[in-house]
């Protein structure tokens, strides 16, 4: 067996054997479907990347009003496909170090207040013009600027100023941040030609694919861009397509047919069903990521905290991991930040459903009737059957919650971040910083649950300027307890993240940071047959 097994890997390796003829050939000795997976896999690391076809992707999220503005991304669709055609400075490898893109190095003076990045030379737009510190310059100052609508704003209001010398982008800081450089990682600011501007949205960028065809809430396609900087790293594929396919059947009916070799969200329910289909694998790791119930804390009913900690408390958050994750995930606790970030505070007592509470809260809160909560399929993988389980379990402290289950089309322009009570998701970011930053300081454009106040805004910037670990440790799980006792987010869980992967596709490492390798698995991956 071991010999007939190193003979079927070399040849597999050699391509004087199919992927397909491999599989057949190992079951046909006995060996197990894992076990033969677990081979193909090192050849096809031992091959490396193989150039051509068509890689497509059939991804939930999509609406018809998408459109290619980096600022605005707030779905997996734009988000994905940003990836393809455009780049930032640097971005956060698996392991969570720092990995070069557009900047090449990087450094920060004494007191972490001024940081130069040296941008890289000989990388070109899609339109013909070279990358310039200019560009990059102009880039973060649209992000940061008066009245910008970008979802980076908030990761960006400590900047004093911003300059451009010669090939080096300067960063000016107003208070301390040993944080910067993973700022810059931000998924919004991709890199464009004069900051984008003058066009956000006509899509140039420099990353390894340029736009070819965008149908919003239908397909997005790109072509290898030839002029690409790193051939060897990324853009292995001649082209890659993005189809919306919002319902999680048809996303996975797509995959078994070939229409798409991979897919994002597969609903833990129906994990062991994937796993049996042929070709097929079943990618998972734990992240960040967390599910969400954001209350508007300025809004009625919800401005008033004894109903937010009623319905913090009427959450039975062990029976969404067990129901609506099949146990890819762990609990939440009302906190936006877990194990997964440097300095997290594990002594926090952990929140548990407790009816009792629930109704006691319910009752000083003095509401009465009907609390409405939105949500959709779109929201997060088992979002309507999760918003249901919170009615059920709610309704045993006597908080009766009306359920509206909304259009996947629309949802995250529409409800999210508008809506007062609405179900979403956050896939996390890689400091404390970077997500309070984003979700929960007063001025942070997204700041879906309106949690404003000026002390922890307060503390928020003195901790991301504190150089003593220990002291900063400190501040943020004090950071911690204002946002779990007082804030408008109930975060019942920390999902894993549960992709599907045909096995035509090489090269792919689920990324903690998010689905389909962080976004990266078109550009990364490839086509082995």
């Amino acid at each position: 067996m071991p010999d007939e097994l190193d003979f079927l890997r070399r040849s597999l390796a050699a391509r004087r054997l199919s992927r397909r003829d491999f599989l057949a050939r190992t079951a046909a000795l006995g060996v197990a479907a894992p076990m033969a997976t677990l081979v193909l896999a090192d050849a096809a690391r031992a091959e490396g990347p193989v150039k051509g076809g068509a890689l497509k992707a059939g991804l939930v999220g999509g609406e018809s009003t998408d459109g290619l503005d980096p600022a605005v991304i707030n779905n997996q669709v734009k988000g994905a496909f940003a990836r393809c055609w455009g780049e930032k400075l640097l971005d956060v490898a698996p392991d969570g170090t720092l990995v070069p893109f557009l900047a090449t190095e990087y450094g920060a003076s004494a007191d972490a207040k001024v940081w130069t990045f040296k941008i890289r030379k000989g990388v070109t737009f899609h339109n013909g013009k070279e990358l310039s510190a200019e560009d990059v310059r102009a880039t973060i100052e649209r992000h940061a600027g008066e009245g910008t609508k970008s979802g980076a704003l908030g990761v960006l209001r400590g900047i004093d100023t911003l300059k451009a010398e010669g090939d080096e982008f300067i960063v000016s800081l107003k208070e301390a941040n040993a944080d910067l450089p993973y700022l810059m990682t931000d998924y919004h600011l991709i890199v464009q030609p004069g900051g984008g501007k003058d066009a956000p949205e006509a899509g140039i960028g420099t990353g390894p694919y340029r736009i070819a065809v965008h149908e919003p809430g239908v397909r997005e396609i790109g072509e290898r861009y030839g002029g690409y900087w790193a051939p060897d790293k990324r853009g292995h594929a001649e082209q890659v397509e993005i189809t919306v396919i919002n319902d999680s059947a048809a996303r996975m009916a797509a995959l078994r047919s070939g229409q798409v070799h991979m897919m994002n969200r597969v609903e833990p329910k129906v994990v062991d069903l994937v796993k049996r289909l042929p070709g097929v694998s079943i990618q998972n790791i734990t992240g960040s990521a967390h599910y969400v119930f954001a209350m508007q804390c300025i809004t009625p009913p919800f401005d008033n905290n004894e109903l937010r900690l009623a319905l913090k408390y009427a959450v039975d958050r062990q029976e969404m991991v067990d129901k609506i994750l099949a146990g890819y995930g762990t609990v939440g606790n009302d906190i936006p930040v877990n194990k997964a970030y440097p300095l997290f505070s594990d002594d926090i007592e952990q929140r548990a459903f407790d009816p009792d509470k629930a109704a006691f809260h319910y009752k000083k809160s003095g509401h009465e009737g009907p609390i409405v909560l939105q949500t959709s399929e779109v929201a997060f993988p088992g979002a309507v059957d999760a918003v249901q389980l919170f009615q059920q379990s709610a309704a045993k402290a006597g908080i009766a919650l009306d359920v509206q289950r909304m259009p996947g089309d629309g949802y995250w322009a529409k409800v999210w971040n508008v809506s007062p009570f609405s179900a979403s998701y956050w896939v996390g970011r890689p400091t404390q910083d970077q997500q309070y930053s984003t979700a929960y300081i007063s001025s942070a454009d997204w700041n879906d649950t309106r949690f404003r106040r000026e002390d922890f805004d307060r503390l928020v910037v003195a901790a991301r300027a504190e150089l003593d670990e220990a002291k900063r440790k400190a501040m943020y799980r004090d950071i911690a307890m204002m946002v779990r006792d007082e804030g408008g987010a109930i975060i019942p869980v920390f999902n894993d993240w549960v992709d599907a992967v045909s096995d035509k596709v090489g090269g792919y490492r689920p990324h903690p940071a998010g689905e389909l390798m962080s976004g990266l698995a078109l550009v990364s991956c490839w086509l082995q047959e």
